[in-house]
């Protein structure tokens, strides 16, 4: 089993890097998919206010397990090196966007548009994979993907209307992930490095609404100041996860993996908070999850076909 935050010990990898990755993976895309119920419970903020708090309580979290796994001396070395810091300022940036979008139209009442880009976002995974990876897509697999993407092309005509937050969170979230596959940073390293990037930004923000007194954050309870409070474990936590699994995994595997999460806001947004739901997002939604179904169906083929070409060792 995969430690909860990951491998920091001296011990030798697991030889089924392969099934850790696939764990991590499912790990952050189910609590991914959770999310909505969890934000919902934060309307009365704004979205950048609930980034704000994201930034500093996650910052407090990270460094507690920093100091847990004793990686403070890690944190300097990428802190002190230009060729380290620079991408994670990029994908700072990224994840920041991604979380302001994605809270904006959770809080807006359009999580059925948020699974949209959430399931644009595994197929910008795979694309990036194959263009800047130089990862092979399979017969099978490549025909798994042009279904799925044929159901959000289905789905994406059917609104009518041009999915500007889709592809703004497929296309952050794809970079966002393509860049800390390739970083040679630690996860919960990078992590803490991103979120401390973020820090001043954020405090600055929440200093200017608390000097306007539009900060609904001075008013709060208790109850909504341990909601904001615990968002930073529901931030970082499946980002960990997320960083843990693309180290492991192909990313164009990672991506197909992707579609556990939209699936789940698919549903909420439909059978919890009664979004509207057509023929389109029925067809869209099969297409998809059968892409899902062939393309893990050719995965453990081959994967039973390499064990047992595997010649066994001498007695």
């Amino acid at each position: 089993m995969p430690r909860l935050f990951g491998n920091y010990s001296l011990a030798p990898r697991s030889k089924n890097v392969g099934v850790i990755g696939v764990a991590y993976a499912l790990a952050a895309y189910l609590l991914w998919g959770l999310t909505p119920i969890y934000w919902k419970e934060l309307r009365a903020f704004s979205g950048l206010e609930i980034l704000a708090q994201r930034v500093v309580w996650s910052l407090l979290f990270l460094a507690i397990l920093i100091a847990i796994f004793r990686q403070w001396s890690a944190v300097r070395r990428v802190i002190g090196s230009w060729r380290r810091l620079a991408p994670l300022i990029v994908t700072a940036v990224l994840v920041s966007f991604n979380w302001g979008v994605y809270i904006w139209t959770v809080n807006a009442g359009n999580v059925l548009e948020a699974s949209l880009g959430y399931f644009m976002t595994p197929l910008m995974s795979v694309l990036l994979g194959v263009i800047f990876l130089r990862e092979r897509l399979r017969l099978w697999q490549g025909l798994a993907v042009l279904l799925a993407g044929a159901g959000v092309v289905i789905l994406t005509v059917s609104i009518g209307v041009f999915p500007w937050v889709g592809l703004s969170l497929a296309v952050s979230f794809g970079f966002y992930g393509l860049i800390r596959k390739i970083v040679p940073t630690e996860p919960l390293v990078g992590l803490i490095t991103e979120t401390t990037l973020l820090l001043p930004v954020a405090l600055v923000y929440i200093a200017y609404i608390s000097a306007t007194g539009t900060a609904v954050a001075k008013s709060a309870d208790l109850g909504l100041w341990l909601l904001l409070i615990g968002g930073g474990v529901v931030t970082s936590l499946p980002l960990l996860w997320f960083a843990q699994a693309a180290k492991r995994l192909q990313y164009s595997t990672l991506g197909l993996v992707q579609y556990v999460a939209p699936s789940i806001q698919f549903m909420l947004a439909v059978f919890l908070y009664g979004e509207r739901f057509t023929n389109a997002h029925l067809v869209t939604f099969a297409c998809i999850w059968g892409g899902l179904v062939i393309y893990t169906v050719d995965v453990a083929r081959i994967y039973r076909r390499s064990q047992t070409m595997v010649t066994p060792p001498p007695e």
